[in-house]
C-alpha cells in the first residue's frame, strides 16, 4: 500500500446521498454524449475471459490475472479481464461493425496487483470504447480528433455539474478551453532530469489538461514513459489524457487510449517486448492475416471521472471497494468518508 495522500482542511462539497446520485448523474451523461459523439452502441461484455483466447489485456506484462475454473465446461484456465482492449476489436468483427462505427461497455475488473492509494483500486471500473476506423485514420491527425471529441464531452460533464452543484466551482481549476497535446520524447527533452511521473506533474500542471502520446518505445534516456502491452495500442499512436487535480497535488490520468495495431505493428512491437510467441494466438493470428478491423479505442476511468468533478480526495468516496483498516481509519479521521 502505498501512502495515503490526506489534504490539509479536507472537506466533500457534498454528503453521502448527494454524492450518490451526482455519480449517476455524471455516468448516465457522460455515457451518453460519449455514444452520440463518437456514434457508439452499447454492447454488453464479459467480466472473464478463456486465458488461452489471447483476449485478456496483459497490461504492463507482470500483472497476475485472478484465476478460476469452470468444472461443468471442462475449463481451468479461466480470468478476469484487465480491461477489454483486445475483446472490442474482436467484437467489432464478430458484429459486422461499419466504417467509423463502435461500440462502448461498462467494463469491470480486479486488478489484485494494484499498488493502492488515493488514485488506484484493485476495483477498475470503466468505460471500454471501440471505433472501427479507415486505413487513412491510422494517423496521429485523427488521433488527435477523436482525443478533442471526448475532451468536449469532459468539458460538457464540467458545465453540468458546476450549474448543478454551483459548489464543486472554483475558477482556479475548471478545464482549460483546449487540450494540450505533447509526445513523450518532447517531454523528456523539456524535463531530461525528471521521472516520466514528475513530467506528467509538471506539464499538467502548467496546462492544466494535457495528451501525452507515444508511449511504449523507450526514449532517447533508454527507458519509455510508461509500459504499455505491445498487441493493442500502436505505441506511435497511443497516449493519456491527463488532468490537474489540486486537491491531491498531482496529474490525474483520466484515460489511456490509441489507435490499434495492424499486423506490422504488432509484430515490431512484439519482437520489443520480446513476447513473439504470442502470435500463435488466436487473436494476434486474426490481425497477422487482417481479419480483425483497423480500429481505435480506449479506456475512460468512470470512478476516476466521478473523483475529479466531484472533488474528492480519495477514489473509494466514489466506489466501494476494499481497504486496509489503517487506510479506513486514517480516511475518516480526516474527513474522507470511504464508500
Amino acid at each position: 500500500m502505498s501512502e495515503i495522500i490526506l489534504p490539509e482542511g479536507y472537506q466533500s462539497k457534498l454528503d453521502l446521498q448527494e454524492t450518490e446520485i451526482a455519480i449517476k448523474l455524471i455516468k448516465d451523461t457522460f455515457e451518453r454524449r460519449l455514444a452520440e459523439s463518437l456514434r457508439l452502441t452499447r454492447v454488453s461484455a464479459p467480466l472473464f475471459v478463456n486465458a488461452n483466447s489471447g483476449l485478456n489485456d496483459d497490461l504492463n506484462g507482470v500483472e497476475r490475472p485472478v484465476s478460476f475454473d469452470i468444472p461443468d465446461i471442462y475449463e481451468d484456465n479461466i480470468q478476469i479481464v484487465h480491461s477489454l482492449a483486445k475483446w472490442k476489436r474482436d467484437a467489432l468483427h464478430r458484429y459486422h461493425f461499419g466504417k467509423l462505427e463502435g461500440l462502448y461497455t461498462d467494463m469491470n475488473a480486479i486488478r489484485r496487483d494494484e499498488i493502492l492509494d488515493n488514485l488506484h483500486s484493485v476495483y477498475v471500473d470503466q468505460w471500454d470504447w471501440e471505433l472501427v476506423i479507415n486505413p487513412e485514420d491510422r494517423c496521429e491527425a485523427f488521433l488527435k480528433y477523436t482525443v478533442n471529441k471526448i475532451y468536449s464531452v469532459l468539458q460538457e460533464i464540467e458545465y453540468l455539474m458546476h450549474k448543478r452543484y454551483p459548489q464543486l466551482k472554483n475558477e482556479e481549476d475548471q478545464l482549460p478551453s483546449a487540450i494540450h497535446f505533447i509526445t513523450s520524447q518532447e517531454l523528456e527533452d523539456r524535463y531530461p532530469d525528471l521521472t516520466p511521473k514528475q513530467r506528467e506533474r509538471k506539464i499538467t500542471k502548467e496546462y492544466k489538461a494535457v495528451f501525452v502520446s507515444q508511449i511504449g518505445y523507450p526514449l532517447k534516456s533508454g527507458k519509455p514513459h510508461d509500459g504499455r502491452a505491445p498487441d493493442y495500442d500502436d505505441w506511435q499512436l497511443n497516449g493519456d489524457i491527463l488532468v490537474w487535480y489540486p486537491i491531491l497535488d498531482c496529474a490525474l490520468e483520466l484515460s489511456s487510449m490509441g489507435i490499434r495495431v495492424d499486423k506490422t505493428s504488432l509484430k515490431k512491437q512484439l519482437k520489443a517486448a520480446k513476447a513473439e510467441e504470442r502470435l500463435n494466438l488466436p487473436y494476434h493470428q486474426n490481425i497477422m492475416n487482417e481479419k480483425l478491423p483497423l480500429t481505435i479505442g480506449g479506456g475512460i476511468g468512470q470512478s476516476r471521472i466521478c473523483m475529479y468533478f466531484l472533488k474528492k480526495a480519495h477514489i473509494g468516496e466514489v466506489q466501494a471497494s476494499l481497504w486496509s483498516e489503517k487506510t479506513r481509519e486514517l480516511c475518516e479521521k480526516h474527513q474522507i468518508h470511504l464508500l
